[in-house]
């Protein structure tokens, strides 16, 4: 009887022959990811860096890809750079508070709690709440609330223009979160693969803001809570400190892998105009334990 493998698993074979043997290039690496991505509908970027040699790939690395809630780091990293400046304090103690205004004509919106991830907040409008735990629910949780809190407070120009200072010549935080009007006008924020990639490598190495400062969002990045994408098929000691984001045909990971041997590398998977939510992350999962093989076998 004659057997017929599907794509995915030729694919896979052929990944992991090749990963046996000490040969293996980025190019073959990259042409490995390339297949895998196309097995599912919709536009991908990915971006990765080793941290030890230097090795480097890219795949539409520049394309430009609405930042869904990966533009949270970006946050993250300008609340530090102005904790560290004595601009703020993270023990600042902040309202919360659910009214915001369009960047279009400074009209009054609010967030629903139905469409965050994140809930409990919106239980403590009126209340104060330190920048720290504002932050961290940013981040771990991704609370659209907390950021359009947290964004005001730094200024979206500001994230930007530290962006810019770090390298990261697209990335673009216009706004905070659910600005409809804005929206409506395609005025959203953006990334890039290569973008995002140059700020992880930038934290990774402690050069965002300085080596305590970045160690501390480091930390808080390893307690990220969603983690289909990324850490889902990596060994249960393999650490990835990372910030996903979701929007309708979008999914994203991004984020800075640590191995139990010290050495650590950054992966960044975009995606765009997928159909198939569950095919798209499964595939995306699986580019990241191919790229996790491919650094081990080195």
């Amino acid at each position: 009887m004659l057997y017929r493998l599907s794509p995915a698993l030729l694919i896979l074979i052929t990944f992991i022959l090749a990963s046996c043997q000490s040969t293996m290039t980025p190019a073959q690496l990259k042409q490995a990811i390339t297949s895998t991505l196309a097995q599912s509908e919709g536009q991908y970027a990915v971006a990765f860096k080793d941290l030890g040699p230097g090795t480097a790939l890219e795949v539409n690395g520049d394309t430009s890809f609405h930042a869904a809630s990966t533009m949270k780091t970006p946050i993250l990293i300008e609340v530090y750079k102005q904790a560290a400046a004595g601009k703020l304090s993270l023990s600042d103690s902040i309202l919360v508070k659910n009214e915001f205004h369009s960047i279009v004509d400074s009209s009054t919106y609010s967030l629903n709690p139905e469409d965050d991830s994140e809930k409990d907040l919106y239980t403590r409008i009126g209340t104060k709440r330190t920048l720290y735990e504002l932050v961290y629910d940013m981040i771990i949780m991704s609370s659209n609330l907390a950021t359009n809190i947290v964004i005001e407070y730094v200024d979206a120009k500001k994230v930007t223009q530290t962006m810019r200072d770090l390298g990261a010549r697209d990335i673009q935080v216009l706004r905070g979160v659910e600005d409809s009007k804005a929206y409506q006008k395609k005025l959203n924020n953006t990334s890039t693969a290569h973008d995002l990639m140059v700020i992880f490598d930038k934290i990774a190495t402690g050069q965002a803001v300085d080596s305590a400062a970045d160690q501390a969002m480091i930390n808080i990045l390893l307690d990220q809570k969603f983690n289909e994408i990324i850490p889902a098929k990596l060994p249960k000691d393999v650490k990835v400190a990372h910030k996903t984001g979701n929007i309708t045909g979008v999914q994203h990971d991004s984020g800075i892998v640590f191995l139990p041997d010290g050495r650590k590398y950054v992966l960044v998977i975009l995606s765009k105009g997928i159909k198939d939510e569950k095919a798209a992350i499964e595939n995306m999962a699986r580019v990241s334990e191919m790229i996790y093989q491919y650094v081990i076998s080195q």
